[in-house]
């Protein structure tokens, strides 16, 4: 029986239908090496697991269960580009931040129709609920992509384009609030780059729940509080220099002693963080 699957990488996809169960996840990573270039010992492919660990190269994809075009996102670096990924990138790239992005642009005031759209959106999507709320604890939402992670360099691990200082973030932040991850990709892959990342199952703090692109709905109003940070980008030149998420600690642990957040302006967020 064939096996189908679509590869994520580099920002394009690439199909690959030549393949049977009989072969090997070697043998896949010899067929993404001919359509990208990417050795096989230096491609990550997300989220192909066995038994919760990553599937081995001599594994046969049809004990993988693979549904037809499934879609793996591979991490991996082609063997003449490692130089190219330590230089600098072109000044010119544009940012995407995930809050930018409006599928749904709404103004709730007075709009019926569009209050209307929120109540259908809570009512179809489902949250899959990884740890219970606290009680009186806030809730932070926090955007992965360039917030949490540079998804757009290329390493051959996720670890290396993980943003400093989350883990200890993540743990002064589960202190004062419930922990929300939010995306605007799929949750296969919300859940790859946080298992990659090692958020899922840290010991030190919770995920509540994570919140993929279905659950999109943007809302302009000046009721609802977001803090803006630096994106992070170009993970290999910033690494040592980024102190971002150590100053953004340091200003949710600030105000947390306040009861009320509906008169907070978080644009010089920073200047109320005591680093």
């Amino acid at each position: 029986m064939s096996v189908s699957v679509i590869i994520k990488w580099g920002g394009q996809e690439y199909s690959i239908s030549s393949l049977s169960e009989e072969d090997t996840v070697l043998d896949l990573k010899q067929s993404i090496k001919s359509l990208t270039g990417v050795l096989p010992e230096r491609q990550k492919l997300l989220g192909l697991k066995v038994k919760g660990k990553p599937a081995e190269d001599e594994v046969k994809l049809g004990s993988l269960k693979l549904k037809p075009n499934t879609k793996i996102m591979m991490m991996g670096t082609r063997e003449e580009s490692l130089e190219d990924v330590l230089a600098p990138p072109p000044e010119n790239d544009d940012v995407i931040n995930d809050f930018d992005i409006e599928e749904e642009v709404i103004i709730v005031e007075n709009r019926e129709e569009n209050l209307a759209k929120i109540a259908r959106r809570v009512k179809d999507y489902k949250v899959e609920q990884m740890n219970p709320p606290r009680e009186g604890k806030r809730l932070l939402v926090l955007d992965v992509d360039y917030t949490l992670f540079d998804h757009k360099s290329c390493a051959e691990t996720g670890l290396e384009l993980m943003r400093p200082y989350l883990h200890e973030f993540l743990t002064s932040a589960y202190e004062d609030y419930d922990i929300v991850i939010w995306s605007a990709t799929s949750m296969k892959w919300i859940d790859a780059k946080m298992k990659e990342l090692g958020v899922t199952d840290n010991p030190n703090y919770k995920i509540t729940f994570m919140l993929d692109s279905a659950a999109m709905i943007t809302v302009h109003t000046p009721k609802r509080g977001v803090v803006e940070i630096r994106p992070f980008m170009k993970a290999h030149l910033n690494r040592e220099k980024d102190r971002e998420l150590y100053k953004l600690a340091q200003y949710l642990k600030e105000i947390a002693k306040l009861e009320d957040f509906s008169g907070l302006n978080h644009k010089h967020w920073e200047r109320s963080a005591h680093v």
